[in-house]
């Protein structure tokens, strides 16, 4: 079978390249690895990364990703304004730096809470390590003023969680309690909790979303039992949510939820703007419930950009496009706008899925649970002739991008093909999808069976 990337794979071992346009523009070979000696025109330049550009995959047609692909033209329009701003030079770019914290505002309100501060991110991979160091410094400080050891924080999180968090741990010295997921129990809450909790623990994380199921961490049930805790025990343990790729969804399709600053314990939070929040990669949001929540020793205070300026971050620069593009999002679309748009994702990724499971090939991961993410997150009944790895890869010859996976420890057995919908995911492309799905089953079912060790193999039985 033809296999792209394989093919991208074999040019590179090749060390020039092409010819492609020598009769009009470029009478050279072009190096891949060394440093061009010479200069080239600009329309050759262009054209040779462009064309290399198409051996990716369409955006539009990739199903895996959380992370918006399309903007509107005035949206792109002031992207462009703003490409040569550097956010980090606020005394250069006043303005930027003012509607950066309307955002915040606006951010801290959605979740419920008018004393919230934050910062834009690059993503929430830097939201949630900016959020557990401050947890982290805020513990050590309370057990040095209590004239305890400090020598031994942990943190307490679900199989369910981003790679980000056990980076956290392994960078910053934390130990990691980590709740295994199970078959047919893919969150976590409040029982799972408390055997792990201790003086030394410096927070609880929480996924508002999680990206293998779509579901939701049992927030209320883990705050009620933090504040008991604080209560009886005087140990004050924070919640720092991971709304990454549901923050948003949670925001305007489901506003009742109780997931952020309205439960006492919940001290920060993370959001993918780039997700749906609808703008470009790459900009995330930290929040804090309040000021008081960030350490001043984790504050830097600098002057050498011209103009004294407060600092907390991880990443130093980043662009003030993303900022400006997510400023553009709040006041074309207001909450009407986004209840709207992200009620209708959700519409189509359940149509989707019930249509799917209608073939009699699959089971809904989640067994009709509630979910608070445009996904349909699916299993294979039957794995005997092919998998969902199988299906995976058949999608990629109508160009659709759909990624097939296992879960987490204690769940790897259970395989999963899941779909994300996002904005420039039509209806007749959600029809045009299912089409090429049951035409890719009808082929895969004449097959035949699998050995029996393959199929109770690595890629797992669904």
């Amino acid at each position: 079978m033809y296999d792209p990337k394989n093919e991208i794979r074999k040019s590179e071992t090749r060390p020039f390249n092409s010819y492609t346009y020598a009769g009009r523009w470029v009478t050279d070979e072009v190096s891949k690895n060394k440093f061009p000696e010479k200069s080239m025109d600009s329309r050759a330049a262009y054209q040779l990364i462009h064309d290399e550009m198409n051996l990716d995959g369409n955006p539009a047609l990739n199903l895996a990703s959380f992370v918006t692909t399309w903007m509107e033209d005035e949206a792109q329009k002031l992207i462009m304004e703003s490409l040569n701003k550097n956010y980090i030079d606020t005394d250069e770019y006043p303005q930027t730096q003012v509607i950066h914290d309307r955002l915040m505002k606006m951010m801290g309100d959605l979740f419920h809470s008018t004393d919230a501060v934050g910062t834009a991110t690059i993503g929430s991979s830097e939201a949630i390590m900016l959020a557990l160091l401050a947890h982290k410094w805020t513990w050590r400080a309370k057990r040095k003023a209590a004239g305890k050891d400090f020598s031994q924080p942990n943190i307490i999180f679900g199989g369910d969680v981003h790679s980000c968090w056990e980076k956290f741990a392994l960078y910053f010295d934390v130990e990691m309690r980590v709740i295994p997921l199970e078959v047919g129990k893919y969150i976590i809450n409040a029982d799972d909790v408390a055997p792990l909790v201790d003086e030394n623990t410096i927070a609880v994380g929480t996924i508002l979303g999680t990206t293998f199921s779509g579901q939701c961490d049992d927030f209320i049930a883990i705050n009620d039992y933090l504040v008991k805790l604080k209560t009886e025990k005087g140990l004050d343990i924070p919640i720092h949510v991971d709304g990454a790729s549901g923050g948003f969804v949670a925001a305007f399709a489901f506003p009742e939820l109780l997931c952020d600053f309205r439960l006492e314990q919940v001290k920060s939070m993370n959001i993918s703007n780039h997700k749906f929040g609808l703008v470009y990669p790459g900009m995330g949001t930290v929040l804090f419930r309040d000021a008081t929540q960030v350490p001043e020793d984790l504050v830097f205070h600098i002057n050498y950009l011209g103009g004294s300026m407060a600092n907390y971050s991880l990443n130093f620069s980043k662009p003030s496009s993303m900022i400006l593009a997510q400023y553009y999002n709040f006041l074309r679309l207001g909450r009407a706008g986004y209840t709207k748009i992200i009620t209708n994702i959700m519409k189509i990724a359940e149509l989707m899925e019930k249509t799917l499971v209608e073939t009699g090939k699959f089971d809904i991961l989640t067994d009709g649970g509630e979910k608070y993410l445009p996904v349909a997150a699916l299993m294979l009944k039957d794995s005997s002739r092919y998998d969902v790895f199988d299906i995976s890869q058949e999608l990629r010859r109508y160009g659709w991008i759909v990624p097939a996976y296992t879960m987490p420890p204690n769940a790897e057995k259970i395989a999963v093909l899941r779909v994300v919908v996002r904005e420039d995911f039509s209806m007749d492309m959600a029809e045009n999808f299912i089409e090429n799905m049951k035409q890719i089953i009808e082929e895969l079912e004449k097959r035949p069976k699998k050995p029996e060790i393959e199929q109770n193999g690595a890629h797992g039985v669904c």
